[in-house]
């Protein structure tokens, strides 16, 4: 439901606003399951909000970190080419 408020609110806490949003969506995605996904969002919510100036970057920077507790281990990997 969209409040008065939020019908009268400027860019800044518009974009703050959906970035909370964005925030509660990917902790709820991660706490379905699906943590590897939601540390994907977050990643590439911190490359666009990196971009912008403001800082909003911390705050998906921080979710991924506590997520990636969560999520599975990559496969290995040895780095070695073809012998």
């Amino acid at each position: 439901m969209v409040t008065q408020a939020d019908a009268s609110a400027g860019p800044a806490e518009l974009s703050g606003g959906l970035a909370d949003l964005l925030l509660l969506s990917l902790e709820a995605l991660a706490a379905a399951g699906q943590a590897d996904k939601a540390c994907r969002l977050a990643g590439r919510a911190c490359a666009i909000l990196g971009k912008d100036g403001t800082g909003g970057w911390r705050k998906f920077n921080a979710l991924l970190h506590r997520l990636s507790k969560l999520a599975p281990d990559p496969p290995s990997w040895t780095g070695r080419g073809p012998a």
